[in-house]
């Protein structure tokens, strides 16, 4: 793994020019192969400076398949673990559709395929305990667990006014103090709230009011024709 690089005003210049040069690369010639390396190495750079560009790393699988001997799979695996972090986002399916079936085959591709299935559909407790069984292949990159916590928490938010705690703790996998911390954090500054559930005692994580958990907030405008549409309709259909 690449070691993350010191946040000075030098290094801070230097990855802000990678980042510039790689992008320009991949928008003028994303097809050559001399760009190879220097793409390989801005993957490496996004994740010891926890940046992501998936133009980037599409660009890289694509040479792969010109020059598949090329190929580093411990750079496609990070490249996946990016995109399973960007979720809800679809780029975990835009980068495997570029990986070779044979490639896929292989442990790490199918345990990563494993825990992007249990994300999208939502089976937590699933992913938790089948990441944990691969620390190994994670943990090669920073804030993986930070990015699904959130993502656990926005599809929560899509469907859950108010959260029991136990389920909170469930889904993104943190109990006792940390669970206290991680709760304090987003009450101030994520708008949630917590109430006792007067009945069993247990406390319950009320989330910020979205068009998803409060249907009525969702505009009427977006769901029908407006009225002066349907009257200029009329005439045709006469």
């Amino acid at each position: 793994m690449v070691g993350e690089l010191s946040n000075t005003p030098a290094n801070q210049k230097q990855q802000s020019s990678l980042s510039y040069t790689v992008e320009q690369l991949v928008a003028v010639n994303p097809y050559n192969p001399d760009i190879l390396p220097d793409i390989e190495n801005y993957v490496n750079e996004q994740v010891s400076s926890q940046t992501y560009s998936l133009n980037a790393n599409l660009c890289l699988l694509r040479l792969y398949q010109v020059e598949p001997e090329r190929m580093s799979t411990q750079i496609v695996a990070r490249i996946l673990i990016k995109a399973l972090m960007a979720m809800p986002a679809p780029d975990f399916s835009l980068c495997l559709f570029l990986i070779p079936e044979r490639v896929q085959m292989e442990e790490q591709f199918k345990t990563l395929i494993v825990l992007s299935h249990y994300l999208e559909t939502a089976r937590f407790h699933q992913f938790w305990d089948e990441a944990a069984k691969n620390r190994h292949l994670l943990e090669a990159v920073p804030g993986f667990e930070q990015a699904i916590q959130e993502y656990a928490i926005h599809v929560l938010s899509l469907t859950y006014q108010k959260v029991p705690r136990a389920i909170l703790a469930e889904v993104i996998n943190i109990e006792g103090p940390s669970l206290d911390k991680f709760i304090d954090h987003h009450v101030t500054n994520s708008g949630w709230t917590v109430e006792k559930n007067q009945n069993k005692g247990s406390h319950l994580i009320v989330l910020p009011p979205t068009e998803f958990n409060h249907p009525q907030l969702k505009k009427n405008t977006e769901d029908g024709i407006p009225l002066e549409k349907i009257a200029r309709m009329f005439p045709i259909l006469e």
